[in-house]
């Protein structure tokens, strides 16, 4: 393995599969990488461009690393959600009808990300892989290129793709120009088409490990060792969810968490929902119902650890665990942790907040509620069917 690949913390497993290929001479012409949201998925495939290349012009190493890592174009096409534009239509450019704020937004962020590989791009109202960038592909493949003989189609958020985006894809994976490698990055792979999933050389990516988070959160985002050190242990290896946490009070949440908790349990459901207001109207982040969602999740697991006898993340709270797990020792956590996690999801859907926090709150109360539990049986059954 050549040392382009330190830089990526973590993956051993991914770092070998990809490797071997180079090491064969031969690659597939498609990837999916899946896995959690922040652990190095688009940088890997960067790196493997690089490396794949670098095989056949060791000489050129340097000059293809500035250039893919930059994703400059025609080395790297890189496909990412972007917001529409005014009077936007299907034969509009996927920039073309931006505006001139947005279009600086987006170098910004694609500034960072070549600075910081581990820099997660957030550009407002960009939920969706247009159709016009799928189509761009063709032009792309178009083009005569031979200074390398491999170049990267790279597409992140790979499940923000329509029905539409999705067959268009398809007809470029069904018959690959040569030459070409396409990537496709989601945490998400079930939402993609099972044709598409097919036509792609499945690889998981792992969660990363508290050190790793730790040296990331320095390194590459100047915290201090003490906020990456709290951050990391909450974050379930994932970048993305422990910048989330360490740009907010952890201390401050994780108490707030705990009330949520206790007047669910205690069926004092205004007196949840209240609280659960206010911290997202009090916080900065955007993403403040995911944070208290996650911490929900992270003190739900913590009883699966107190009752091992493991080291808990609510180090503060074990009299709560204990107490909990004496009056309901029969809790189905793991139905409990995929509820509230599929309900934090729904933020990226754009569903009305005010629903997604009462339906945490009261998926939670079910728990000690008879009433609520078939209540929210049915409410989940009626979702999952829609």
């Amino acid at each position: 393995m050549n040392d382009l690949w330190d830089s990526l913390y973590g993956q051993h497993s991914v770092k070998n599969i990809l490797s071997q290929f180079i090491k064969q001479k031969k690659t597939p012409h498609a990837f999916l990488f899946s896995g959690p949201d922040g652990v190095g998925k688009v940088y890997a495939a960067l790196l493997y461009c690089i490396s794949l290349n670098s095989g056949y012009l060791p000489s050129l190493k340097n000059v293809l690393k500035e250039k893919i890592l930059s994703f400059e174009e025609p080395f790297v096409k890189f496909i990412f959600p972007l917001p529409r534009g005014k009077n936007e239509n299907e034969t509009s450019g996927p920039y073309e009808k931006l505006s001139n704020d947005q279009i600086e937004i987006i170098r910004g962020e694609l500034s960072k990300k070549t600075s910081n590989p581990y820099y997660k791009i957030n550009i407002p109202s960009a939920n969706t892989i247009k159709i016009n960038s799928i189509r761009e592909i063709n032009k792309f493949v178009s083009l005569k290129f031979s200074e390398i003989p491999y170049r990267l189609i790279l597409i992140s958020d790979a499940h923000l793709m329509n029905d539409e985006s999705q067959n268009a894809l398809l007809k470029n994976l069904e018959e690959p120009p040569e030459g070409i490698i396409f990537i496709l990055i989601t945490p998400y792979p079930s939402l993609l088409k099972e044709t598409i999933k097919s036509r792609c050389w499945n690889i998981s990516f792992a969660p990363l490990e508290e050190y790793d988070l730790q040296n990331i959160l320095t390194k590459y985002f100047k915290y201090e060792n003490i906020v990456a050190e709290k951050s990391s242990k909450i974050s379930n290896g994932s970048v993305t969810e422990a910048i989330n946490f360490a740009s907010t009070d952890i201390t401050h949440l994780m108490e707030q968490t705990i009330v949520i908790l206790r007047y669910s349990f205690g069926r004092k459901y205004h007196s949840a929902i209240s609280t659960f207001d206010n911290i997202v109207a009090e916080g900065e982040s955007q993403d403040m119902i995911k944070i208290i969602a996650k911490l929900i999740i992270v003190w739900l697991n913590d009883l699966m650890r107190f009752k091992l006898s493991e080291d808990v993340v609510f180090v503060n709270y074990k009299d709560t665990l204990e107490k909990f797990l004496n009056k309901f020792p029969n809790i189905d956590i793991n139905l409990l942790v995929s509820r509230i996690e599929y309900l934090s999801l729904l933020t990226d859907k754009n569903v009305n907040k005010s629903l997604i926090i009462n339906n945490i709150i009261f998926t939670l109360a079910a728990v000690t509620n008879p009433y609520l539990k078939d209540k929210i049986e049915q409410n989940f059954e009626n979702i999952l069917s829609e």
